[in-house]
This record gives structure tokens, C-alpha cells and sequence, in this order.
């Protein structure tokens, strides 16, 4: 009798330990994108990039700059918030922010395959304006940066958060789960980090809770050349921006 209670119990276990295994599998993308957070859009777009039937909408500040600035943000950030910083910090630049698939007012569905080819898309479109192309990746932004400057000549390249896999972060969160077979979503940027030849800056946040340090850490490691590193001892992962050093690192960085 003891042995077929037991045995019940495993079973239920095993049975409830695979049903939350399969939501993960099946819910990973509204884990990893927040795109409502962005829906609603008080500052009409006026620019647009078209590709595979799907329509992102954006802005673009300071037209018609000889060097030019893409900037990728987090999961669930209102890239159209950073438009007056951005145009104030980088006046010598023509920035282009241009919301992620299902973001804001782009069309579409966010994916990692789908994001980074928007990005390298969006590089393409703009590169014959200027003389040069610099890009900022934020937190999930990051990893779209690094797979562009991968494929691609940026200029300068600043990665805000940023971690070396999306599998090891997801790991740290769920270390009773298998995320390296789960997860699709992978964004492992310490994969791509060879192919950058452009100088790269890191800017950590010393009190991130999101991102734990040792990812960052490992992305730092994971680039042929180390690159150049600032960290914001009192920012957390969501306020960074708040703080004048993260300005300061970044305009210091890519004033030509």
C-alpha cells in the first residue's frame, strides 16, 4: 500500500514536472517579449522599414548627419521614450529607433530570427546615407546588436546589460529546468563575439536584478580583443539611464 501511495505521488510529480516544462516550451516568447508595454504611441512614426510583408514603424531624430546611430532596446522598453536624450546626447548623429516586430506600431510577431534580419535590414537601408553606422543594444537589445555587428561594419558598437546567452540567464532562474533543450529564443551572443571587429564598449549595472553579473562577465570573456568596460556602481538594471556616467561612457565613446 505505502509503495502505491509513493509511486501515485512520483507520478503526479512527474506529471506536473512535465506539464510546467511544456508551458515554458509553449509560453517562452511571452516570457521573453513584452511588447505591450509599448502599444500605445503618442509620438507619430516617421520612419519605416518594409521586409517579408511586415511593416515596422519608428522615428528618426537629427536627419541628415554624415555618422548615424541604431538603437536596439530591452524586451519591454518604449524605445520612443529615449527620442529627446538620445537626439540631445549624440547632436552630431542621425538616430534611427525603430520598434521590434509586434512593438509600438510595427507589425508582426517578435523572434530572434526575425528581429536580428530586421536589424541587419534596417542597417542596409540606412548605410548609403551615411559615412559610417554606429548601434547601441540594451539588455535583449544587445543580443540583436551583437548579431548585427557580426554580419555587418558598425562603426562603433555599445551594449548596455548585456549577457553572453539568453539560455544561461533563463538557467539561473530556472536551474531545475532543462532551458538549453527548451528554450529557441537562445540569443547566445558570446557565439557571434568573434566576428566583430569593431571596438565595443560594455556598460554594466552595478545593482543589476536582472541580468547576474557572471553573464556579463562571460560576454567581456568571450571577445577576442577585450572591450572596454564601464560600470554604473548604483544603477539597477531598469534606472541605468538615469545616471550620469552612463551618458557620460556612451558620449564619451562615440564622439568621433
Amino acid at each position: 500500500m505505502f509503495l502505491r501511495v509513493m509511486a501515485g505521488f512520483v507520478l503526479l510529480a512527474a506529471l506536473l514536472y512535465g506539464a510546467l516544462c511544456l508551458w515554458l516550451y509553449l509560453g517562452q516568447r511571452q516570457l521573453v517579449y513584452h511588447p505591450e508595454a509599448t502599444w500605445l504611441v503618442r509620438q507619430r512614426p516617421d520612419f519605416a522599414l518594409s521586409r517579408d510583408g511586415v511593416t515596422l514603424h519608428g522615428w528618426v531624430m537629427n536627419p541628415g548627419q554624415q555618422r548615424a546611430l541604431l538603437y536596439f532596446g530591452g524586451n519591454a522598453e518604449r524605445v520612443e521614450d529615449a527620442r529627446v536624450e538620445l537626439a540631445s546626447w549624440f547632436p552630431e548623429r542621425t538616430i534611427y529607433l525603430l520598434p521590434y516586430r509586434g512593438y509600438g506600431a510595427s507589425e508582426g510577431v517578435p523572434t530572434e530570427s526575425a528581429l536580428v534580419a530586421d536589424a541587419v535590414a534596417l542597417f542596409d537601408q540606412v548605410t548609403p546615407r551615411h559615412v559610417s553606422v554606429a548601434v547601441i543594444g540594451r539588455s535583449l537589445g544587445s543580443g540583436v546588436a551583437v548579431q548585427l555587428a557580426a554580419q555587418r561594419p558598425v562603426e562603433r558598437q555599445v551594449l548596455v546589460t548585456p549577457f553572453d546567452s539568453l539560455v544561461r540567464v533563463a538557467a539561473s532562474y530556472y536551474p531545475w529546468v532543462p532551458v538549453n533543450a527548451l528554450l529557441r529564443e537562445r540569443f547566445e551572443s558570446w557565439r557571434h563575439v568573434a566576428a566583430i571587429h569593431a571596438p565595443v564598449l560594455l556598460i554594466r549595472a552595478g545593482q543589476d536584478e536582472i541580468i547576474p553579473a557572471e553573464r556579463t562577465t562571460a560576454l567581456a570573456a568571450a571577445f577576442p580583443v577585450a572591450p572596454a568596460q564601464q560600470v554604473v556602481v548604483d544603477a539597477g538594471h531598469n534606472t541605468i539611464q538615469d545616471y550620469a556616467d552612463y551618458r557620460a561612457s556612451m558620449t564619451r565613446f562615440l564622439t568621433p
